[in-house]
């Protein structure tokens, strides 16, 4: 029969190895906890806010103007890109006619909105979690709470109202522009008739397919502006690092960690919506 000293060597086994599982589950209860109390605060600022416009337009004219060059850019590459796989793919069946409805349904349904909101990650959301670190680390947040200003309504409503605004426009310039790429590769290139192009647009995108585009693009824009600025907010707490150093990694990690939520969130709303 075994003893308490036979016993004991197996049972600091079996703690060591669930406190090993338990910190990181713990931390992820911890971090999506945190991020969902954000979110809620930061939704219900914007309408308590006061001041909020102004702010909001400031955000707008630099999450959403200033990032139209390089939606257009990318917009019409990846258009003329799909004219190309599509022609190539399509030609094999003597189904060539069906391209202008795989580029656009492609487009609206899928490309347009992922790919605006990751490129809107790379550009305007890490620029908010550097701006909202430096500040944290520099305490001008808490300058902020002294001044009896709400740091989150005064720094992230208007950044998600923002959102909610340039998201889907900008998303709509990407699937318009990309559509007029397909047409440069696919009709002036590849010498596909205009007319049955335009058509197969015509008939084969429906109110749906605009509507699931739309209602990805609002949900991107919510996840990408929560967790951006959630990780610049929190930056003081991180273990990785201090200052300046806290700052760059809180960055990465939200970029990071935006294009995943990005990516399943896709996932998730494509079996919703289909």
């Amino acid at each position: 029969m075994p003893t308490v000293n036979d016993i004991r060597p197996f049972g600091g086994i079996v703690l060591r190895f669930l406190r090993f599982l338990g910190r990181p589950f713990a931390r992820l209860v911890e971090t999506c906890g945190g991020l969902t109390l954000f979110f809620l605060e930061g939704m219900l600022r914007i309408f308590d806010s006061r001041r909020i416009i102004p702010r909001t337009v400031r955000q707008v004219w630099f999450i959403g103007c200033q990032s139209v060059f390089v939606v257009l850019l990318i917009g019409i590459f990846c258009g003329m890109v799909l004219g190309l796989q599509g022609y190539y793919t399509l030609v094999k069946f003597g189904s060539v006619g069906l391209l202008g409805s795989a580029i656009s349904l492609t487009l609206i349904r899928e490309l347009g909105p992922v790919l605006t909101a990751i490129m809107l990650t790379g550009r305007a959301g890490s620029s908010m979690t550097a701006e909202i670190g430096v500040m944290r680390i520099s305490d001008q947040i808490d300058a902020l709470d002294v001044m009896d200003i709400n740091s989150i309504a005064y720094l992230v409503s208007p950044r998600l109202l923002a959102s909610l605004i340039s998201f889907p426009l900008l998303t709509a310039l990407f699937d318009c522009i990309g559509i007029v790429g397909g047409y440069l590769t696919g009709v002036l290139m590849l010498g596909i008739n205009e007319g049955v192009y335009f058509y197969r647009i015509e008939s084969s995108v429906t109110l749906l397919d605009v509507q699931g585009g739309f209602i990805k693009s609002l949900v991107f824009a919510l996840l990408v502006t929560t967790v951006c600025c959630y990780q610049g907010y929190m930056a003081h707490k991180r273990n990785d690092g201090a200052g300046p150093e806290a700052v760059g990694n809180a960055t990465t990690a939200a970029v990071v960690l935006s294009c995943v939520c990005i990516l399943a969130a896709d996932y998730v709303l494509t079996s919703v919506l289909l």
